[in-house]
């Protein structure tokens, strides 16, 4: 995730050397001109560090300092000062005022780019040790309605009943959110709600609280339906920080990405040890599920990473292509089929439980008690 700094300094030829010098550094920088502007831009943008002049025409730098301390949205944000006055008063009024460093201009770049490392690390540092980084499967197909989320919600369910162990599902697409509707669920704000934060604020804590119990023990992030949420989609570095959580939360992780035109597609590819192609038995579906395949395995999954296929057949019909033919269009075998349930579907539905727990030992539930036995033998003890 790239590092927002905010420059404060009234100089123009400040702003835009220290910005380049910083940008050529990788990190993402924000330019205020005077205090006012500075606080406006702390509250809005949110940036990791900020780097503050003292001698500004409104605002000085230790006013601006004093007042970022007292919002509980900018009250953590390190600060250095970095200024001509280089007089020990003004590095003690500083300091009272808040600010965690003090330069004095002019100064080397890799000063400054070392103590700013520095304060970054420092706010970085978990103040305890994390919990082991669980077991991240994700889940795709080629094209929208194939039973993605079925497959991850029901998948989950069975892992979690025959191996126990925190179990926790995700969905990833804001405003196009099944599992509350389905499970009768009220609160579905969970994914909504952490993508609007600052992703400064994101942490396994954070995400945990947004996470729903399930009454057959997974934990779930859910995402609304509501078609106003899909604007937040877009938010990269908060869908990365929910990630890194997310992987915290449990042994194992699903998480419900939906197709390869998903935003931040290759940003949720990254955070998966293995994933789930879901395809089913119709020509067109099984060449754009060839074309996925080989695209994944330009990013190593099928390689470096576990990749396999399941084929769900949710329409009962009398021609459609064999196991055997699939496999030999996709060139990769077929892991499990999923054979067509209507009527199940249809009782899961109407009583807003999950298809696997509507009739015990039926058909559709030991195929996905044989498919959580097979990820089983993957899963790290």
């Amino acid at each position: 995730m790239v590092e927002k700094i905010l420059i404060v300094d009234d100089d123009v030829q400040t702003l835009r050397l220290v910005g380049l010098m910083l940008e050529r550094q990788g990190y993402k920088i924000i330019a205020a001109n005077n205090g006012i502007q500075a606080l406006h831009s702390a509250r809005t943008e949110h940036p990791d560090a900020i780097l503050l002049d003292i001698m500004m025409p409104d605002l000085d730098g230790f006013e601006v300092t004093r007042r970022l301390r007292k919002l509980p949205e900018t009250g953590t944000i390190p600060i250095i000062m970095f200024t001509a006055k280089g007089q020990i008063e003004d590095k003690v009024t500083g300091y009272q005022a808040g600010a965690d460093d003090y330069l004095s201009k002019p100064i080397h770049p890799a000063e400054l780019s070392a103590h700013l490392r520095a304060l970054l690390s420092r706010r970085k540092a978990p103040s305890g040790p994390l919990p082991e980084r669980g077991y991240v499967i994700g889940v795709v197909a080629p094209k929208g309605g194939m039973g993605v989320s079925t497959l991850v919600l029901n998948l989950a369910l069975m892992y979690h009943k025959h191996n126990k162990g925190e179990v926790t599902v995700a969905e990833l697409r804001p405003g196009q959110g099944t599992w509350g509707i389905e499970l009768g669920q009220k609160q579905t704000d969970g994914l909504c709600n952490l993508l609007r934060l600052p992703a400064s604020d994101i942490n396994l804590s954070a995400v945990e609280n947004e996470l729903v119990r399930s009454p057959y023990g997974i934990r779930m992030l859910l995402a609304s339906a509501r078609t106003t949420d899909c604007e937040v989609s877009k938010a990269s570095d908060q869908l990365e920080a929910i990630l890194d959580s997310l992987s915290l939360s449990g042994k194992l992780v699903f998480l419900d990405i939906g197709t390869n035109s998903t935003h931040n597609f290759d940003l949720l590819l990254n955070q998966c040890n293995e994933l789930i192609v879901v395809t089913e038995p119709f020509p067109s579906t099984v060449y754009r599920t060839r074309h996925l395949i080989e695209d994944l395995q330009g990013r190593g999954f099928g390689k470096s990473k576990y990749l396999s296929l399941v084929s769900i057949n949710r329409i009962r019909a009398d021609v459609h292509l064999t196991i055997t033919q699939m496999q030999e269009i996709l060139g990769q075998p077929i892991a499990l089929a999923i054979p067509p349930a209507p009527e199940l579907a249809y009782q899961a539905a109407m009583r807003t439980i999950p298809l696997t727990q509507v009739q015990v030992g039926n058909l559709v539930s030991l195929q996905y008690s044989k498919l959580a036995e097979q990820i089983a033998l993957r899963v790290p003890a």
